[in-house]
């Protein structure tokens, strides 16, 4: 049995950050919208990423200045739309002769601070790191260090308040569904997809596919659409490993290496730090990506070639690694590829009447400059939809980011005024995942005991039930890995208790 949900202008297909982002510019452009995503909603890619907001300094080493200046403006325009899941960090670089000198640093840094027409962010400063306090966890023989901005960003919820956005516009958005196939008729797709819990399958026509798949771009374009593309990604491996946070302060650290890539080392979760990455060629499924040995061996040499503690494997809480589908360019040094976007537009002309309906794939892109690639991604389908309405993302916020002057501390004040029985912790964690939403959340309840049940000191019944209604949790781990990052406080007891109450709540559904 299958069921029809009629026709759509664009039909999504991958719900990571850029088919989140494309359903919701189109969304707000009148357009009709229906996204499907074959897992959850930036379970691949989009979710492992180094959580940062940048630039990318060193693909000025490469050239790559159109992409630096357009992700250093996107930094500015994404700090305004999301201060609760976007925040400024400052980035301590400690210099090291050997592997660049220090007029090439100073010139990378002079460019980046000047390159994007910064206006938020502090600029660039030399540090003593023998008078710095930052410098206090740095191995004595580093005298001096570069610091500049760039931003912190919960990757995951990005991705769902897109989608959380396109949805309140009017977008149709299907998790754990996999589009099985897409068949251009004349001036429409016809669109099949498959439930992966319960088998379901579901019909849909669309004047326009969107090809969003990440590492499984080739795989649409052939597979599903049976057709060819001369372009394709290269997947290479980046791997994170998660420690205890080892310093003091809200500083993060950038440390060079021989072979002139860097490893960044951010505050995480308030107590942990997060280290990576790496760049690794990669030819195995992206699903079954996980870090290696020797992944593991060259985060924790890079680390302490710099800091007087020493890590080994076992400071080692949690890792993960995601499979980057970065446009092939033939460029052999798998750091050297470019972290640039290709779109692909397949649409044959179909006589004197026009073109048959149009796919779009899209091929590399970074999260920083995902809304930018999403208006580039509309401009291209314009010929197609010319009745859709201009570009509106750039001075919009994302669900929760309406703060006034986007000026978080002020509104975590007055949250905490508004709801004075809350603990600080618990405030601030409502606010930093929820922002003004976070008053929904809330709703009625005048104590701790009215959020319901603690599974830990900062996860309580209220907020899990507040996600399973709004933002498309289907299982335990959507909810603690990706939705939140309680799993990485929860002992195994306490996952398992969660995980029960979960199940108890699905099978009463």
């Amino acid at each position: 049995m299958s069921s029809e949900t009629g026709t759509y202008d664009l039909f999504v297909i991958g719900g990571g950050i850029n088919g989140a982002g494309i359903a919701r510019d189109a969304a707000g452009r009148g357009l009709s919208v229906l996204l499907c995503e074959k897992e959850d909603l930036a379970q691949g890619t989009s979710s492992r990423s180094g959580k940062l907001v940048h630039g990318g300094l060193r693909y000025l080493e490469y050239y790559e200045f159109r992409l630096v200046r357009e992700a250093l403006i996107e930094r500015e325009v994404l700090l305004e739309s999301a201060p609760h899941i976007i925040w400024p960090m400052r980035f301590v670089l400690p210099h090291n002769p050997t592997d660049r000198p220090a007029w090439l640093v100073r010139l990378g840094l002079f460019l980046y601070d000047h390159l994007g027409g910064r206006k938020r962010l502090p600029g660039t400063r030399m540090l003593n790191l023998r008078t710095a306090p930052e410098g206090a966890p740095i191995k004595p023989a580093y005298r001096k260090a570069f610091e500049y901005s760039d931003c912190w960003v919960d990757d995951a919820r990005l991705v769902v308040l897109n989608a959380l956005d396109a949805k309140n516009k009017g977008a149709r958005v299907l998790t754990r569904t996999a589009c099985t196939s897409v068949r251009r008729r004349g001036e429409l797709w016809h669109v099949e997809m498959t439930d992966a819990e319960t088998g379901a399958r579901t019909e849909a026509k669309a004047r326009c596919v969107v090809n969003t798949a990440g590492p499984w771009v080739n795989d649409v374009i052939g597979r599903v659409a049976g057709l060819n593309s001369s372009r394709s990604v290269r997947l290479v491996k980046g791997s994170h490993i998660v420690v205890p946070k080892f310093w003091e302060g809200r500083q993060a650290y950038l440390v060079q290496n021989p072979d002139k890539r860097v490893i960044f080392i951010n505050p995480y979760q308030n107590d942990l730090a997060l280290i990576g990455t790496t760049d690794i060629p990669y030819e195995g499924r992206p699903e079954d990506v996980s870090a290696d040995d020797s992944e593991i061996d060259y985060l924790l040499t890079s680390v302490n070639r710099y800091f007087k503690q020493q890590m080994t494997p076992r400071d080692i809480l949690h890792s993960f690694s995601g499979v980057r589908p970065l446009y092939d360019d033939n460029a052999e040094n798998p750091s050297a590829v470019t972290r640039d976007y290709i779109f692909e537009l397949d649409a044959p002309q179909k006589g004197a009447a026009g073109r048959e309906a149009p796919l779009l794939s899209v091929f590399g892109g970074k999260i920083t400059t995902f809304r930018k690639l999403s208006e580039h991604a509309l401009e291209r389908l314009k010929p197609f939809f010319p009745e859709m309405g201009p570009a509106w993302t750039a001075r919009s916020h994302l669900p929760g980011g309406d703060m006034a002057e986007a000026d978080f501390d002020q509104f975590l004040g007055e949250l905490r005024t508004r709801h004075q029985w809350l603990p600080a912790d618990l405030a601030k964690h409502y606010a930093r995942l929820y922002g003004t939403r976070a008053d929904e959340l809330i709703g009625s309840a005048a104590s701790l005991e009215e959020l319901g049940t603690a599974f830990t000191p900062l996860f309580r019944e209220r907020e899990a039930r507040f996600l399973i209604e709004n933002e498309w949790v289907r299982t335990a781990e959507d909810l603690i890995e990706r939705r939140t990052k309680h799993g990485l406080h929860m002992s195994e007891t306490e996952k398992r208790a969660f995980s029960g109450w979960f199940q108890g709540q699905q099978a009463a559904a």
